[in-house]
């Protein structure tokens, strides 16, 4: 896909707006400079609160052997300079003793820096529901945007923003639980307007509950109705293959038809996009350049 075919704007993804870091640094790529680590402040508005520990070791132990190979993004900010794109690789590099680190640096201002980074972080599948929801609550806020300007820019579905922004609804509990990987977002949609959501968040949590009986819990021992399906009969999907379909829609925020036969080991996977700008978060995601 050529770039002349892309809408502009963020939402068609980082690489798109930063072709100039997107590569490892050369002694030819304009703009990245070095700097003191000690030289570097984080964001205080990164919507990523949650650094999994497991995957952050084995980012400094990279870090320790080959350095930091992609530059992290920052703007000069009250006389240092604050990171706009790439806090796990400072703070990698800080555990890994490093004293200097490539970085680019760009004079933005605070709304491009607060959607570069939510849009850094969603790309990378860096945030959980609560974090993702918290970031879109900023951007409208901080700068009046629409749940349909949001998704514009994050190259998810409209719904997807609608439906992430409900959770921050649910108790502080319930958002806990959500943030530390205990409840699914599909879980937690399910206790969205409940009266005893955290009671039942917690029995979920204990007993293991899928989303399915989480939500039959929820509407009183009745599963939630759903649209009908547009498959014949022969091709319906087990209930298994429905919870997966959701899963995937729910994580990729575009509509996802995943078709398997009861039985049968082969099927169809189709993931819907509304434009360019959702097609290059996709294919971000699948690793395709």
């Amino acid at each position: 896909m050529t770039d002349n075919k892309r809408k502009s704007g963020l939402g068609r993804g980082l690489s798109a707006l930063l072709d100039d870091i997107a590569a490892p640094p050369t002694a030819a790529a304009p703009g990245v400079v070095r700097l003191p680590v000690a030289d570097i402040v984080p964001n205080p508005g990164q919507p990523r609160r949650q650094f999994d520990e497991t995957a952050m070791a084995e980012l400094v132990a990279s870090v320790k052997t080959h350095g930091v190979l992609q530059p992290i993004l920052v703007r000069r900010f009250n006389g240092r300079h604050q990171i706009i794109a790439g806090e796990r690789r400072w703070r990698a590099a800080q555990a890994a003793g490093l004293h200097e680190i490539p970085v680019v640096v760009r004079q933005l201002d605070d709304r491009q820096v607060s959607e570069i980074a939510l849009i850094e972080n969603i790309q990378r599948a860096d945030l959980n529901a609560i974090e993702e929801a918290r970031g879109y609550q900023k951007l409208i806020a901080d700068f009046g945007h629409t749940q349909a300007v949001l998704a514009d820019i994050v190259g998810k579905s409209r719904s997807h923003v609608t439906n992430l922004l409900r959770l921050l609804d649910l108790p502080a509990s319930v958002q806990t639980l959500v943030e530390s990987g205990a409840l699914s977002m599909g879980h937690a949609r399910a206790l969205v307007g409940a009266a005893d959501a955290e009671a039942l968040a917690e029995r979920a949590v204990k007993q293991g509950l899928s989303v399915r009986a989480l939500e039959a819990l929820v509407s009183g021992g009745k599963a939630k109705p759903k649209a009908p399906r547009t498959t014949p009969p022969s091709a319906a999907n087990d209930p298994n293959s429905d919870a997966l379909e959701e899963q995937l829609a729910e994580s990729l925020g575009m509509p996802v038809a995943l078709q398997v036969a009861p039985g049968a080991s082969s099927g169809s996977l189709t993931i819907r996009f509304a434009d360019l700008d959702q097609l290059d978060l996709l294919c971000s995601k699948l690793g395709v350049a």
